[in-house]
């Protein structure tokens, strides 16, 4: 009888031990759904272009090269105008404008209204490229606080009219970035263009463009 006794003892023990572990795991179980119910829907990583040396990334945190190709990109398609810039200039502004801040779009639109009244844009094709030698290095992003940076562009601009080449200048474009993340779906980087930066566009000397270097920019 007592042996019975024992094994009836021995089973009420082990339930109280389940139904303790059953308590135990509702609660990691609800806690981990506080979790998830609390967590973003969107993470936003910028992974930079060269993973060679290995990287630790945070969410938001825009690296550099990232920046710098961000800027290139959309300068380079807002100064695309392949048959005639008197209708091509305002579609590239159309186009670029979730990546460009309302005061710099309102900048470009005054311009073009300006250079509209002046005759400076029709059978205009424009097109800009980046010097050879003179792309990415560190250098060319400055760090203005965490949201953000100038980046120093050197272009070749080249403009045509009815086939006539009228303009091959190579420009400093000090463009300043900014995060601008208030519509991801149409702009998916979270930057924006902001205009220029320091005292604005400028020619290469010989020597600069000898040297690739951005001395007296930043």
């Amino acid at each position: 009888m007592r042996r019975y006794r024992y094994e009836i003892d021995n089973v009420r023990a082990h339930l109280r031990s389940l139904w303790a572990v059953i308590a135990i795991q509702v609660v990691i179980i609800a806690a981990l759904w506080i979790g998830w119910s609390g967590a973003p829907e969107r993470l936003t990583v910028h992974i930079p272009p060269d993973l060679r040396s290995g990287a630790t990334l945070a969410v938001d945190e825009v690296s550099p090269p990232n920046v710098y190709a961000f800027a290139f990109y959309i300068f380079q398609q807002l100064n695309r105008w392949p048959e005639d810039g008197a209708t091509d200039y305002g579609r590239a502004i159309f186009r670029v404008s979730p990546y460009l801040t309302p005061r710099y779009r309102a900048d470009l639109i005054a311009e073009l209204e300006q250079k509209g009244r002046q005759g400076e844009l029709a059978y205009r094709v424009r097109g800009v490229q980046e010097i050879p030698g003179h792309g990415y290095e560190e250098r060319r992003v400055d760090l203005l606080n965490e949201d953000a940076w100038i980046v120093w562009l050197d272009l070749d601009l080249l403009e045509s009219v009815k086939g006539m080449t009228v303009k091959r200048t190579a420009i400093r474009y000090p463009l300043r970035v900014v995060r601008y993340a208030v519509d991801l779906e149409t702009n998916p980087w979270g930057l924006a263009l902001d205009g220029f930066g320091a005292e604005g566009p400028r020619r290469l000397t010989d020597a600069e463009l000898d040297d690739g270097g951005t001395d007296g920019g930043a």
